[in-house]
């Protein structure tokens, strides 16, 4: 029988999801995720699998209504120019949170901008 886990999961994805969002999920290490989160390397891996595990979990929270929308568009954007483009599993979940929150290519855009110190002036025709 297994010990019971000692860490709120919530908290964890959340702590992970901020990591991620910050540098992005190449750049993120499991030592910074536990660093992170302060779960133990092991419990990480019994919990979650792997980085990607983890990744595909925190995507999932990026489905909640009350997540913040900011943070949805920003693991959407690592998601898309990191994991998309090889990773079938999680393009659907793309498409599944574009669908369901209704984001389109102008919010995405915009949100990279922003993420570069790019912020373009909003004009009559993005209203």
């Amino acid at each position: 029988m297994g010990r019971p886990r000692e860490f709120d999961e919530d908290s964890a994805l959340a702590a992970a999801a901020q990591v991620f969002r910050q540098q992005g999920y190449a750049a993120t290490s499991i030592d910074h995720l536990v660093r992170a989160t302060g779960i133990h390397r092991g419990s990480l891996y019994g919990t979650f699998g792997s980085k990607h595990g983890l990744f595909v979990r925190v995507l999932d929270t990026a489905t909640a209504p009350e997540a913040d929308p900011e943070h949805r568009l920003d693991l959407l954007l690592v998601a898309l120019l990191e994991l998309a483009p090889t990773d079938n599993q999680v393009r659907q979940q793309i498409q599944s949170l574009l669908e369901g929150h209704e984001i389109d290519e102008r919010q995405l855009g915009q949100r990279l901008l922003a993420r570069g110190g790019l912020r373009r002036e909003r004009t009559p025709h993005d209203q």
